[in-house]
């Protein structure tokens, strides 16, 4: 990084932490406030490109017979553990109550998944069959998904990249965002290749582990998980985690965190 790039950093993240904002003191994953330089990015305008990428999406797979249909029992399970875990999303971003969640099933060796901004589930049928995943361990992956989008890591990998791009122009801009975000449609074509830090996907790991708990499914399932992943990959994460922490340290780190969503989970499963 930079001198100015270090500049911009600072000043933005000094600026763009609005009092109140972190999380209060809460039963569960302790992660901290979203990162100030989502801010610089219209949320809307993201979702909607988003929404528009994954229609093009679900069209090419429909085109080659690889969407499952609503009947699929693969789909309709996906579908369920996502009901289960959604109503658990608003706590950790309010918009998530008005997105209109989408969950889908394409057929595909790839062992991947995904959750674009505003709600945008895909599953690879690969992940299931060939990790053989339980319910619980679909929830785990699920619930990591989708805490990139509440924690909206897309929206901030792109606002740092604003950021830079305005380099020493940021504190003019600061009082009144102006065009900051007209350049949001540019973006949009990275959202289904975009890659996170690491520091994102471990966040994205204890928040899910949170979520899938509170829904009912057992926070364990996160080591087997990554027992599976590492086994499957011959100890190195598969190509769609290239970013990941290493397997070990992510069992150490889910492992460390159980005793804050164990209670959680054994609630859920008495209710």
């Amino acid at each position: 990084m930079t001198a100015l790039e270090r500049c911009a950093t600072a000043l933005l993240t000094a600026a763009l932490l609005l009092p109140g904002a972190a999380l209060a003191q809460r039963e569960g994953v302790d992660v901290g406030a979203n990162s100030g330089f989502a801010s610089l990015v219209p949320a809307k305008e993201i979702e909607l490109s988003a929404a528009k990428q994954y229609k093009t999406l679900l069209a090419e797979a429909a085109s080659k017979n690889a969407l499952a249909p609503p009947e699929h029992p693969q789909l309709q399970r996906l579908r369920r553990i996502a009901d289960q875990l959604i109503p658990f999303a608003n706590e950790w971003n309010p918009r998530a109550k008005s997105w209109q969640w989408e969950v889908n099933l394409i057929g595909s060796k790839q062992i991947n998944a995904f959750c674009m901004p505003g709600g945008k589930i895909v599953f690879y049928t690969g992940i299931i069959e060939q990790l053989k995943l339980t319910d619980d361990e679909v929830a785990q992956i699920m619930g990591h998904e989708i805490a990139h989008a509440l924690r909206e890591h897309a929206r901030e990998r792109m606002g740092k990249s604003t950021a830079t791009s305005i380099g020493a122009g940021v504190v003019s801009q600061l009082l009144g965002l102006g065009d900051l975000g007209r350049t949001v449609t540019n973006y949009g074509v990275q959202l289904l290749n975009l890659t996170f830090s690491r520091s994102d996907e471990s966040e994205a790991d204890l928040v899910g582990l949170e979520l899938a708990a509170r829904a009912g499914y057992d926070p364990q399932a996160g080591v087997t998980l990554w027992q599976k992943m590492s086994a499957s990959s011959k100890g190195a994460p598969p190509q769609w985690l290239s970013t990941h922490p290493a397997g070990n340290t992510r069992i150490t780190d889910i492992e460390r965190n159980l005793p804050r969503v164990m209670p959680l989970y054994e609630r859920a499963r008495k209710g």
